[in-house]
């Protein structure tokens, strides 16, 4: 079987879940060529798991502040070239087309009419899970953007829903002990508005990874370093807590690590509004509106939720793909949620 693997670039949590699932998928007798959309060629790293990866320009959104502009994404965006790109991939030489919410792979496979698998977390959205801010907009935009055949949403729970556990990245041996730092990462934000918020909590010490920082640099009582998957994970396994915004796989993670959790939503943007709300409601995270120092002190003063057992997802979800009954996915979500455990107190729906 021959696979097209399409990938969203905008934020790291869609390429965060891929390289799961590229790791996976190599233990199947399947060959897998990828294709990224959503940034600039330049801006991907660490993508060695991805070999010889192709880039188109896609569709992205501009934010500013911690909010998303929507005028600013109109003009940056250029449908006609996504239409030339879309018009211009040749899949006849592929068997399947796996897309996490990347619309070049996605349309070409709808109008050369090559089957598709959808394997997102916004596909969750097309079923009854919390939403909060979602407008008639948003709807269309889950329906259209990245159109698939068959559809596998993931999400932290299944509100008796046919969807699946996260996707998260798992190390046999890997250690959840934690050192005293919170870790930060909070790309939609100015990373001078950070660095001033986290400098006025003088006894805490804070490791932050920032798009705009260029090289490691300590100021005060953060550790301030530049993109690196291989580095993040190293801090991601040992800190005490993550502070975060609304996105899906970086809180996966944290939770599959029993690390305590405080998520500052992207504004205006529905799904990390849902995100943040759901976590809240299932008593997983902590959240917050806006970046606020007395928001932080007292969540440092909180414990963790626990951890949350999250089967192998990627490797059932590979072994389902090489199967090709993907009009049937049953099976695949009601085994991998007897495989989750929750911790105690948690109160789930």
């Amino acid at each position: 079987m021959k696979i097209l693997y399409g990938v969203q670039g905008t934020g790291n949590g869609h390429i965060a879940r891929a390289r799961a699932m590229a790791q996976a998928l190599k233990k199947q007798p399947v060959q897998v060529d990828y294709l990224f959309s959503g940034r600039a060629a330049d801006q991907y790293f660490s993508m060695d798991d991805f070999g010889d990866y192709q880039t188109r320009r896609g569709l992205t959104f501009i934010t500013e502040q911690g909010r998303i502009r929507p005028v600013k994404t109109a003009l940056t965006n250029h449908p006609l070239q996504l239409w030339r790109d879309m018009k211009a991939l040749d899949l006849s030489g592929y068997d399947l087309v796996i897309n996490d919410f990347e619309p070049v792979s996605a349309w070409a496979a709808r109008r050369q009419k090559i089957p598709s698998v959808g394997i997102s977390h916004q596909n969750a959205f097309r079923h009854q899970v919390p939403k909060v801010g979602m407008t008639a907009l948003d709807r269309l935009v889950m329906q259209y953007f990245a159109p698939v055949q068959h559809s596998i949403g993931l999400h932290w729970y299944h509100f008796d829903q046919p969807i699946l556990p996260p996707i998260v990245h798992q190390i046999d041996g890997q250690t959840t002990d934690a050192e005293p730092y919170i870790l930060v990462y909070l790309p939609f934000e100015q990373l001078q508005q950070i660095r001033s918020l986290l400098q006025r909590i003088k006894t805490q010490r804070f490791v932050c990874y920032h798009p705009e920082q260029k090289e490691h640099e300590i100021a005060d009582n953060i550790s301030l370093h530049p993109l690196s998957h291989q580095n993040f994970q190293r801090h991601l396994q040992r800190c005490e807590g993550v502070i975060a915004n609304g996105g899906f796989e970086l809180p996966s993670e944290a939770l599959s690590l029993g690390k305590k959790l405080l998520l500052k939503p992207l504004m205006g943007q529905f799904e990390q509004q849902s995100n943040v709300e759901t976590l809240r409601q299932l008593g997983l995270a902590t959240a917050m509106t806006e970046l606020n120092a007395q928001t932080i002190i007292q969540w440092l003063q909180t414990k963790s939720a626990g951890q949350v057992h999250y089967p192998k997802v990627a490797e059932a979800l590979a072994n389902w793909v090489v199967q090709g009954k993907w009009d049937d996915s049953t099976q695949l979500w009601q085994e991998l949620w007897q495989q989750t455990e929750f911790p105690k107190g948690v109160q789930l729906p």
